[in-house]
């Protein structure tokens, strides 16, 4: 009988509520990564096409020009979150300064939504925040 005490006590595990608990946050934290995954991608894509065109030489080239060669390169990295005509586009000392400023927003559950807010830019530095 002591025996049997013994071993009952000794016994470890996870109850029907823990489990339960346990289940719905990580179904809630892979939901919320499903939906962030990628919009960070494609930001991360972002990223490395401004890179690509600084690379390439932007002085000399119009805001057209660079406008039209960001979507070139946007069309074969698939990114579709933003085009040529989002870029915000100054210039100092003629160096053109490229960057952009966007939001990802979409649908968790019900009315509840996720906002992410994404700002990149050329490496000389991102354009001026617009708001």
């Amino acid at each position: 009988m002591q025996r049997a005490l013994a071993l009952t006590s000794r016994q470890r595990g996870l109850t029907m509520f823990g489990f339960l608990f346990t289940a719905v946050v990580l179904v809630m934290i892979a939901m919320v990564a499903m939906k962030t995954v990628p919009a960070y991608i494609q930001f991360f894509s972002v990223k490395k096409v401004l890179a690509a065109m600084e690379q390439s030489g932007l002085e000399g080239k119009s805001n057209a020009e660079i406008r039209s060669d960001f979507d070139r390169r946007a069309s074969v990295d698939y990114i579709t979150a933003i085009k040529g005509a989002d870029l915000v586009i100054t210039r100092e000392r003629g160096v053109p300064r490229v960057g952009v400023n966007y939001e990802f927003r979409t649908k968790l559950v019900g009315n509840v939504s996720l906002v992410v807010d994404f700002q990149a830019g050329t490496a000389s530095g991102p354009a001026a925040n617009v708001e």
